[in-house]
């Protein structure tokens, strides 16, 4: 399965923001890389360029790479409704992301290992496609043999989940997507709008 492996404070400071989360490395060089990286005087970005920096912001911050991205904007197309809103909800109902809001998973790409894996069941059965989209009233769970884990022990006992969107039982180790979230309920700072004009050029 094709996925980022580069280094990722880098990808952080492209973006002028910590996307994969806390980030001592960031803190320390907030600013982008390069040898010109902390000069005052930067070139002036272009219409384009920012609408193709967002959509690789957005990229990189769900973990999804080109071919998969294009697909989810064609669905999103399709439906009625505000594209760019649709977009972001179809994304935040991916399997791994639900895992990693959840609070299963300490990261994304955490939350698509263990799903990969088979430690997670959607509506009781093994689900291993990080990419699969949920439904309003699925299941999410814990594997039952997976249940001892270190990294979900940990990840559960440190994280709680606060998305109204979404419920979560840790005596069971279930959450249920209960609805796909409203914009403003969604954290990431992504310009969506910026990407719906890169795609309908």
């Amino acid at each position: 399965m094709a996925r980022y492996t580069g280094p990722k404070t880098k990808i952080a400071r492209k973006f002028g923001e910590p996307i994969y989360g806390s980030d001592k490395y960031y803190e320390k060089r907030n600013f982008p890389p390069g040898q010109h990286g902390a000069a005052k005087k930067r070139k002036k970005v272009s219409e384009y360029g920012m609408q193709l920096n967002e959509k690789q912001k957005a990229k990189y911050t769900y973990g999804i790479l080109e071919r998969q991205f294009r697909k989810t904007y064609a669905l999103a197309s399709t439906k009625q409704g505000v594209t760019g809103e649709i977009l972001l909800q179809l994304i935040e109902s991916r399997l791994d992301n639900v895992v990693y809001r959840l609070g299963i998973a300490p990261t994304r790409d955490a939350a698509r290992q263990l799903v990969s894996h088979r430690h997670i069941t959607v509506n009781g059965r093994v689900l291993n496609i990080p990419s699969a989209m949920l439904k309003p009233g699925d299941i999410v769970a814990v594997r039952e043999r997976s249940k001892s884990l270190e990294v979900i022990t940990n990840s559960v006992e440190g994280r709680s989940c606060g998305f109204s969107w979404l419920e979560w039982d840790s005596a069971s180790l279930t959450g249920k997507f209960m609805s796909y979230p409203n914009r403003e309920d969604i954290p990431e700072t992504i310009n969506e709008q910026l990407i719906v004009e890169l795609y309908s050029k």
